[in-house]
């Protein structure tokens, strides 16, 4: 039984800044997993590629992280491409990956799977019903709002988030993915009508402006930190989430577990790569940068 299973696929990223270019392995189970690999957590990933990447899963173990990793005829091959503003991005995919079955996971046992899709069929709604069945089931929801295009990405609705979001515990958005989900562009509006389709914790990140959560009725207003140099803000949500369940996993105080998901996510943008930080380095943040709460929501 391990506390934390982490289910998606290692991309290869190409990543472009106004400062560089770099290619390097990615996705949401490549930075959770390096975020929560210096915490005291019993954790595993579940990730699918193509042999030709399988040096990235080389790399993981090397680390000493737990990877199952299943055959995919393709890894997933983005490019994203970021603005002098960092909060924002545009991306092509180059290729795309075999889907997660729930007979590749049926041996899998933990308290919390976290789900990060990359594009809608990586997971289906039948694959997040067995998992509500036997864990905790925290999702971040990008994934399912992604359409590929001639390589573009273009954001679409979940057709399935009604019938899916009852079987999720956790739910990470941004504020531009709950308005897609949502119809609304009040945070706190928003949040709500996600908590009535069944989500029982609610997470609204907002770049900059910190984020914001919400469980049974209470909203938790989460700062960020401001960091030394902002970098290469890829990753920062799987980072954050990262933290976030790590300290679920410790307590159900969900104010200091959103700060230290924010914390850590502050550390990560000030560098390229994945965040390489331990639990006493985000201590430190908390402690001595300046916060700024959310504004206007």
């Amino acid at each position: 039984m391990y506390d934390i299973c982490c289910i998606g696929h290692i991309t290869l990223d190409k990543v472009v800044t106004t400062k560089s270019i770099k290619h390097m392995a990615g996705g949401t189970s490549f930075y959770f997993s390096n975020a929560i690999k210096n915490m005291d957590v019993s954790y595993t990933l579940v990730t699918a590629l193509a042999e030709s990447e399988m040096r990235f899963v080389a790399d993981l173990r090397a680390k000493g992280i737990d990877v199952n990793a299943l055959p995919s005829t393709f890894t997933v091959h983005f490019e994203n491409i970021y603005s002098e503003n960092l909060d924002h991005r545009t991306q092509k995919v180059l290729q795309i990956a075999d889907p997660f079955t729930a007979e590749q996971l049926a041996d899998i046992q933990a308290k919390i799977f976290h789900l990060g899709p990359l594009l809608a069929d990586d997971i289906s709604v039948e694959l997040i019903e067995d998992l509500a069945g036997r864990g905790v089931v925290s999702l971040d929801v990008q994934g399912y709002l992604r359409k590929v295009e001639n390589e573009n990405v273009v954001p679409i609705d979940w057709t399935s988030k009604k019938e899916a979001l009852q079987y999720i515990d956790i739910l990470k958005a941004n504020e531009h993915e709950m308005e897609v989900l949502t119809g609304s562009s009040d945070v706190r509006e928003g949040s709500r009508i996600l908590a009535d389709w069944g989500v029982k914790e609610v997470i609204i990140t907002l770049g900059s402006k910190g984020s914001v959560l919400y469980h049974n009725g209470i909203f938790y207003d989460i700062p960020a930190y401001v960091p030394k140099a902002v970098t290469d803000a890829t990753g920062c949500g799987d980072t954050y989430m990262a933290g976030y369940l790590y300290q679920r996993i410790q307590s159900n105080d969900l104010q200091a577990a959103g700060e230290f998901g924010a914390a850590m996510a502050t550390l990560k943008i000030e560098s390229s790569g994945p965040f390489t930080g331990t639990p006493e380095d985000v201590t430190s943040i908390l402690k001595h940068s300046k916060k700024i709460m959310p504004v206007d929501i």
